[in-house]
């Protein structure tokens, strides 16, 4: 009996030694998922400190301390552009509108929505997480500010302290007014490597090989160039051209508290740093400006395949720039709202 007890196969051998080959095989699947799932979440604004922010998703508070440093890392996804706007709760359908088009050229990820106010953060985070920040102090958003009133000046006026800001951080920096919609994908026409890119704001037709230098200045002595649209490359000339934006807007508002926006201060600072800035004029045809493109049909009709970025402004009013928009078939929000990452509002 007891030799028989000995010569016995011990019952666990087999199933130990089957578990221990699958084992080999386990081990590195469950470190790819771990690798694949777990990492990219903490990379995400949503992999916060569940200790302070124990509700998910995120808080309001968690919104609140939500920085610019943070908001720019998650947008840029390892990229080195950042596309910025700056928005106020009223206009919240034409960011909405904005973001159809440039979803259309899929480049909606590595946009970062500027909130002017607390409604805003919370509203565009609540639809899509990350992707809004405030930088204090927050201004009221009860109210559209219309182009030429104080809190119009008072919101246009910080734009240039955050483009510098994005910039320190490193990375390139498109701005864009959201009144704007994307025809084509505007990064087709950064040529070269300049350190600043802008549109002209004249209605005048360009010859189509126009200069893509600085336009010479007028008789008051100031270019007509539109803040509206903004590329900048992390460079010392572009740093030194928001610092003297900043440094006019402070000029600006003491010397002429009745200014209602940013870009006459802009214009002043082109030209005081023409020659130490390297500066693009970009092509009328694809960035025209609104007196241009909603006002001259036949300009429209020659020129037409070769629009990149429509800005409606030369038009005063959160009414009458939606119906324009509407006559021209390029408001979006009615019948595509699906295709913005905030879908309906």
């Amino acid at each position: 009996m007891a030799q028989h007890i000995l010569n016995q196969r011990p019952i666990s051998r087999r199933p130990i030694s089957r578990l221990c080959r699958h084992g080999f095989f386990l081990l590195p699947l469950a470190l790819l998922v771990l690798l694949g799932v777990v990492l990219p979440w903490l990379g995400s604004p949503l992999s916060y400190n569940t200790s302070s922010s124990p509700s998910f998703p995120p808080s309001l508070s968690y919104w609140r301390e939500y920085s610019l440093t943070q908001a720019t890392k998650f947008v840029a996804k390892n990229e080195s552009t950042v596309i910025v706007c700056t928005v106020s709760y009223p206009f919240l359908p034409f960011l909405n509108n904005w973001l159809i088009s440039v979803s259309r050229q899929n480049h909606q990820e590595n946009v970062l929505v500027i909130a002017e106010d607390y409604a805003t953060l919370y509203k565009v985070n609540e639809k899509w997480p990350g992707h809004a920040v405030l930088i204090p102090p927050a201004l009221g958003s009860q109210t559209a500010q219309h182009f030429g009133s104080k809190g119009f000046f008072k919101f246009t006026s910080r734009r240039p302290q955050h483009l510098l800001d994005i910039l320190e951080l490193g990375y390139n920096v498109m701005y864009n007014d959201v009144d704007m919609v994307w025809l084509q994908d505007p990064f087709q026409y950064l040529d070269g490597s300049h350190d600043a890119y802008f549109m002209d704001d004249l209605t005048e037709i360009k010859p189509l090989n126009h200069s893509h230098d600085l336009p010479p200045p007028n008789r008051k002595g100031a270019t007509y160039i539109c803040s509206c649209m903004i590329f900048l490359r992390p460079t010392n000339g572009a740093k030194l051209l928001m610092n003297k934006w900043i440094e006019e807007l402070g000029s600006l508002f003491w010397a002429k508290p009745k200014e209602g926006n940013d870009q006459p201060a802009f214009n002043w600072a082109l030209n005081k740093t023409a020659h130490e800035v390297d500066i693009y004029l970009l092509p009328q045809t694809a960035f025209p400006s609104g007196g241009l493109y909603f006002t001259n049909e036949t300009w429209v009709k020659e020129t037409k395949g070769k629009h990149a970025i429509v800005h409606n402004n030369y038009i005063i009013g959160y009414d009458e720039k939606l119906k324009r928009f509407r006559d021209f078939g390029l408001w979006l929000v009615d019948d595509h709202a699906l295709e913005s990452p905030l879908g309906k509002l």
